[in-house]
C-alpha cells in the first residue's frame, strides 16, 4: 500500500471515531507498528492529527473551548495526581492565584485552611473552598459560561489590588516554541495578569496538552514551573526552557 493511500485511511479513521488506537489502524493498512508510528508522526507534523499514547486523535483548532462537562470527564485521574503534586509546593500562610480550570479545581481537594488566603476567576472552585473554611476572593469580570471563569477588564482591575506568593494556572496548550495558550483572547489577559503579580508560576497541564497550540499565548515556558505527567516527546525542548514537575506513575 502507498503512503498516501495509508494516509487516507488513517485520516479517515482518526475523523470518525475522532480518536484511534495503533493497533485498529495496524489492522486497517496491513502495515506494520513501525510504519504507522512513522506516519502518524509525520501527520502529527502536517497538523493533521494529535498523537496520544496508543493512537492518535484529531487535532483541535485553535480556537476550539470544550466545555466544563467535557473538559471535567476527561484524564481526571491524572488530573487529580497533577494536582496533587502542585499542591505539595504550598506553604503554611501562603496567598495563591487559583485560575479557573478543571485541573486547578482538583487542586482544591488537597488544600487545607493553614492560613491560607486563596483568590480566584473560577466559578466552580468556590464552593467546595467555602467548604473547606479556606478565606476566599473572587474576582470580579464578566461570566464565561463554557469555562465558568470570570474574564474581561473587571477581573483585571480587580486582580491588581492583589500580590501573590504563588499562582496555579490552567491551560489549553503547552508547545515548546509558543508557550502556554488558551482559545481566549481575554482570558489569556487574565492568566497573564495574575502571572506577573506572582513569585511564583505553576502550570497544570496533563500529557494531552503537551505539544498543543491555541489561539492566545498568556506566557513563555520559562515563565512557570510546568507541573505534567511524564512525556518523551520532545522532552529534551521543554527541560532546556523550564522546570518540569513530572507526577511519577
Amino acid at each position: 500500500m502507498l503512503t498516501e493511500e495509508r494516509y487516507s485511511i488513517i485520516l479517515n479513521k482518526v475523523k470518525s471515531r475522532e480518536t484511534v488506537k495503533i493497533q485498529d489502524l495496524i489492522e486497517a493498512t496491513g502495515a506494520s507498528e513501525s510504519t504507522i508510528r512513522r506516519d502518524l508522526t509525520e501527520l502529527e507534523k502536517k497538523k493533521f492529527i494529535k498523537r496520544i499514547h496508543g493512537g492518535a486523535r484529531l487535532m483541535e483548532r485553535m480556537t476550539d473551548e470544550p466545555s466544563m462537562d467535557e473538559k471535567s470527564a476527561k484524564n481526571l485521574h491524572q488530573k487529580k495526581e497533577i494536582a496533587r503534586l502542585a499542591a505539595s509546593f504550598i506553604e503554611k500562610g501562603d496567598c495563591i492565584f487559583l485560575d479557573a480550570g478543571t485541573t486547578t479545581r482538583q487542586l482544591v481537594e488537597f488544600l487545607s485552611e493553614d492560613d491560607l488566603i486563596v483568590v480566584t476567576n473560577g466559578l466552580m472552585h468556590v464552593e467546595a473552598l467555602m467548604q473547606k473554611g479556606i478565606r476566599t476572593y473572587l474576582t470580579g469580570g464578566v461570566i464565561k459560561p463554557k469555562t465558568n471563569a470570570l474574564i474581561g477588564r473587571g477581573a483585571i482591575d480587580s486582580l491588581r489590588a492583589y500580590r501573590f506568593d504563588k499562582a496555579f494556572m490552567g491551560t489549553n496548550g503547552v508547545h515548546y516554541e509558543s508557550g502556554y495558550t488558551t482559545p481566549d483572547p481575554e482570558e489569556a489577559q487574565v492568566k497573564a495578569e495574575a502571572m506577573s503579580l506572582s513569585r511564583e508560576v505553576y502550570v497544570l497541564a496533563d500529557a494531552e496538552k503537551i505539544g498543543e497550540i491555541a489561539f492566545a499565548r498568556f506566557g513563555e515556558l520559562q515563565d512557570a514551573t510546568l507541573i505534567t505527567e511524564e512525556f518523551e516527546e520532545n522532552a529534551s525542548f521543554y527541560l532546556k526552557q523550564t522546570t518540569v514537575k513530572e507526577v511519577r506513575s
